[in-house]
């Protein structure tokens, strides 16, 4: 979920310099209009329009419907120039900015992650689909000298009404971008990640963020936030304690919040709230795009291009992942993240050879999409760009590796370890910490963070293959299969595919021996980079919607499917594995007794025995021949 500083979203225009050319340009040659467009029901929303002055051709219009405020509101200019959006209007674009129903200063009742109907029957009957066909009907009716062709493009949530707007039907819609879009926020974006709550991005978002304030009447002005008490997110979170402490902080009038703590499951409310059900038969152009790093909305972007490829077929549909945190492709530098360094600017080769392309040639005709294949997905390691025909590759093989004695990681089974096992005492009054370091906002790095701090915890077991003597190249989803036993009846798993760098590698000079501390680059010599981690609620092991308990001690599988990856191991580093029970306090954590965990008391949490049986656990890993 994106998150948009908002202050600094409405005071920034007022500091826009006159020694910026693209500002400059801008303002002299862009008029705004703030309108409010009547929707079938009668509710009005509110939206603010570019204009170009230029009169010599019909221009198309780009449009983004966010809940996050289409400020600033009045005279002031909205800071196109800041990213690759300066490009659309030097092309001569009619920019649209529309706050969605019930948001900030658009008339009606919001809902979060509104489900899509479609079978309407009356005007009463509305969902997000059908504000963006009677936004673009006004629009193209009323807006002067456009072409009559729209395009809809926005990340994040904004990706999700970028979701919607492509279920809309109307004629003049041609092209859609979702961007990192929320899709399913049970089973892979944002707050849930296979049945597991991430407390500390729902609960900043609708408190820390103010999200989930109700809004009675239209207003320009963010709502009241959340004051934290502590700085350290892992000692505020582990103060709290259950996630029923955390309900009582929300209290009663953020909407969302206590629906999700009634909905434990995967239900038929969460099933009407998944963004994949209704898409079919998808008219525009479509262009998915994501961040193979992104901490929110990964499972979004590669789920919401599979989903069309298969209830959609006939849809022109293509894909483009990159190695990005949320939203850096739109943030101008791409040429790391964290610490991993990529070697060119990749957000900007997105949005000069993609993006832009795209939109041009769906919308004014402009240009050719010959050359933006299928897939377009950045593999890091060799830090290079594929374009390829389908996605998953046609040459993925799907290649086990197995844990074995000794913190071994091996491609065949030994055979004779299926009895033993390691083991390792899962506390929840000692959690694991998803990143090493004290901070006060989640990072965005955490998803390539050096794993070293976690792999020197007994809770916490670790397996790595010896020196590769080739490269070993992975392109599509990874599967965990664990065999384990509990001590108890529930816990979590979470498992990290790992890089680890050769001990003498070394993109800059460090020096070890300085007395003075560190204030340069991070030493990557032995660095272990998470190519990609996932958890699984254990109880959801077989089922999200009738969840189960283990039986104390009895081997059981634990299988799922952790989001696609695209990396090189390179000659010459290893790869790791590593396994733990808890994520914090990136995710809340389990009592490791079955039971309704959004209700469960600080006095219901118990340490555990966790065995993780040997040869019959294994990786199975998405390898391109």
């Amino acid at each position: 979920m994106k998150k948009i500083y908002l202050f600094a979203l409405l005071i920034l225009p007022l500091f826009v310099s006159a020694q910026n050319p693209d500002s400059t340009w801008f303002v002299n040659n862009y008029t705004k209009k703030e309108v409010t467009i009547p929707m079938r029901d009668g509710v009005k929303l509110f939206t603010s329009i570019y204009l170009p002055k230029d009169q010599s051709e019909k221009h198309p219009i780009l449009m983004e419907r966010t809940p996050y405020s289409c400020s600033p509101y009045g005279k002031e200019y909205r800071a196109f120039w800041e990213n690759h959006l300066i490009q659309y209007c030097r092309e001569g674009y009619i920019m649209v900015i529309q706050d969605v129903r019930g948001r900030w200063m658009s008339e009606g009742e919001f809902m979060d992650v509104r489900p899509f109907n479609p079978n309407k029957k009356t005007n009463k009957d509305i969902d997000e689909a059908s504000d963006t066909y009677d936004t673009i009907d006004w629009m193209v009716k009323n807006l002067e000298n456009n072409n009559g062709k729209v395009g809809v493009f926005g990340i994040s949530y904004p990706g999700f009404y970028s979701t919607m707007a492509s279920l809309s039907d109307h004629p003049a819609l041609k092209a859609v971008s979702p961007e990192a879009p929320v899709t399913d926020w049970f089973v892979g974006d944002d707050f849930h990640h296979n049945g597991a709550f991430f407390q500390m991005d729902a609960f900043d978002f609708y408190m820390g963020f103010g999200f989930g304030q109700p809004h009675h009447k239209p207003m320009p002005f963010p709502a009241k936030k959340f004051v934290y008490e502590s700085h350290d997110n892992y000692e505020f979170y582990l103060r709290a304690g259950a996630v029923s402490n955390l309900t009582k902080l929300v209290g009663d009038s953020i909407i969302f919040w206590n629906q999700v703590m009634n909905h434990p499951n995967r239900d038929a409310w969460w099933m009407a709230r998944n963004a994949r059900v209704g898409v079919k038969n998808v008219k525009p152009a479509m262009l998915v795009v994501g961040g193979i790093f992104d901490a929110e909305d990964c499972f979004g972007a590669w789920n919401l291009y599979q989903v069309i490829d298969k209830q959609s077929p006939a849809t022109n549909n293509r894909l483009v992942m990159g190695p990005w945190y949320h939203e850096q492709w739109r943030n101008n530098d791409g040429t790391h993240h964290g610490n991993i360094q990529f070697g060119s600017n990749t957000s900007k080769w997105y949005a000069d050879h993609i993006e832009i392309p795209f939109f041009n040639y769906y919308l004014k005709g402009k240009g050719s999409v010959d050359s933006i294949s299928k897939a377009t997905v950045y593999f890091t390691g060799e830090n290079k760009w594929h374009q390829l025909p389908k996605w998953p590759p046609a040459d993925l093989q799907a290649t086990p590796i197995y844990l074995e004695p000794n913190g071994a990681l091996s491609f065949n089974a030994l055979g004779n370890n299926k009895n033993s096992s390691d083991s390792y005492i899962s506390d929840p009054a000692k959690p694991v910490p998803y990143t090493e370091g004290v901070h006060f906002n989640r990072t965005r790095t955490y998803m390539t963070g050096d794993q070293r701090f976690a792999a020197r915890r007994t809770d916490v077991l670790v397996y790595q293959t010896g020196i590769l003597d080739k490269d070993i190249t992975l392109g599509g989803p990874v599967v965990a299969d664990l065999m384990v036993g509990l001590s108890g009846t529930d816990a979590d798993f979470v498992v990290k595919l790992i890089d680890v760098f050769p001990d003498s590698l070394s993109y800059n000079d460090i020096d070890i021996y300085a007395e003075k501390d560190q204030t340069g680059p991070y030493p990557m010599g032995g660095y272990q980079m998470l190519v990609r981690a996932e958890i699984m609620r254990g109880k959801f092991r077989d089922s999200y919607e009738k969840p189960s308990p283990f039986i104390p001690n009895q081997p059981t599988e634990v299988k799922y499917t952790m989001p696609d990856v695209a990396h090189t191991f390179k000659k010459g580093h290893r790869l790791m594995i590593q396994v733990q029970s808890s994520w914090f306090p990136l995710v809340d954590r389990n009592p490791q007794q079955f039971m309704d965990i959004y209700h469960a008391k600080d006095s219901d949490f118990l340490k555990e025995t966790i065995n993780v049986y040997h040869d019959r656990s294994k990786i199975i890993l998405p390898v391109l021949k």
